[in-house]
């Protein structure tokens, strides 16, 4: 079968092997399409930290059943997403039904191989229903279901205002369900492509474009009030810092970005706010089951976000330039 490995930074190469062996409790699901995400990115670029090569990349993922557990309720044909964040089950953070933060969690196509590969098993419990799909949307479940996490853990209100920073994939997917729940929602950026296609596209119309002047133009727009939820997803250490100062008195600031280094406010602005600092990672089950019933209801416009497909043959080739081209990228999907 095939297989797509990133060898070292820069170097992505296509081997052919055996397929893999599947144990009695677990599922082999032919890979049929992969979400190309920052992650992927950032390991083929050598910017992942937490990660040995080589490594096959890939977590964002549809694909079919091949064969299933005796017993199990999977049939062989039926379309399914996979959640990636394979959890130990007995720590303290799974005791505490937080298996998305589990103190020894393997994330497929980061800590342990993914599913850049024709074929892949996995355990019973982490394959997802995804009937009613279609294949690309399914391999698009994972990363919406990052964004449908961080608005349930900002726990917004109907009416709320609501500031993404940063309109990248997971920025969208953080705005889509906060309007979704009733929120008013502003994207910023500074990257005036991905804000356009946020208005013509993903008919966000409150955009506003980064400079100097961002918080007197914010400050101007809320009548001095600013947001009552901040939604950070830049993946930049300086804008996650910028951030508090968006937040309205009594506010909610929720991070869902993680990257190195360390995260300073200035603490009388901090206080000042009673500000409620959250951290958002990864994704529950109940956010899979959400957004596959957001998709199936037409409440997601699934043809706006998938803007690029590759062919798994031409990934080496086509990375580095969906990298280079990244302002007009929203979400590439490769075909397995």
């Amino acid at each position: 079968m095939r297989v797509v490995t990133c060898r070292e930074p820069l170097s992505l190469d296509i081997t052919h092997g055996a397929p893999p062996i599947r144990a009695d409790d677990e599922v082999e699901i032919r890979i049929r399409r992969v979400g190309l995400c920052g992650t992927d990115y950032h390991i083929f670029t050598g910017n992942q930290p937490f990660l040995s090569y080589p490594r096959v990349m890939g977590h964002e993922l549809a694909g079919e059943v091949l064969v299933a557990p005796t017993g199990s309720p999977l049939r062989q044909g039926q379309v399914v997403t996979i959640n990636p964040y394979l959890s130990c089950g007995t720590c303290v953070a799974c005791r505490r039904g937080k298996p998305n933060c589990c103190a020894r969690i393997a994330v497929l196509g980061v800590h342990i191989d993914g599913g850049m590969q024709d074929r892949i098993v996995v355990r019973q419990s982490a394959v997802v229903d995804a009937t009613g799909l279609s294949l690309s949307q399914a391999a698009m479940v994972e990363f919406l279901a990052i964004g449908a996490h961080a608005v349930k853990r900002g726990g917004l209100c109907s009416g709320d205002r609501v500031l993404v920073v940063g309109a990248g994939p997971i920025g969208i997917a953080a705005a889509l369900f906060a309007r979704l729940d009733g929120a008013a929602v502003t994207l910023i950026d500074t990257r005036a492509a991905r804000l356009e296609y946020a208005r013509k596209r993903l008919r966000f119309e409150d955009t506003v474009l980064v400079d100097e002047a961002i918080y007197r133009t914010l400050a101007e727009r809320t009548d001095g009030d600013l947001y009552d939820c901040v939604f950070d997803a830049t993946g930049n250490i300086e804008a996650m810092c910028a951030g508090l100062s968006y937040v309205a008195q009594g506010g909610s600031y929720v991070l869902i970005s993680v990257v190195k280094g360390d995260l300073v406010f200035a603490d009388p602005e901090f206080h000042k706010r009673e500000t409620t600092l959250i951290a958002s990672r990864n994704a529950l089950s109940t956010d899979f089951d959400r957004v596959i019933a957001a998709i199936r209801n037409g409440d997601i416009d699934t043809d706006a976000l998938h803007t690029h497909s590759v062919d798994a043959d031409e990934l080496p080739k086509r990375i580095p330039e969906l990298i280079a081209g990244a302002d007009h990228v929203l979400k590439a999907i490769a075909t397995f």
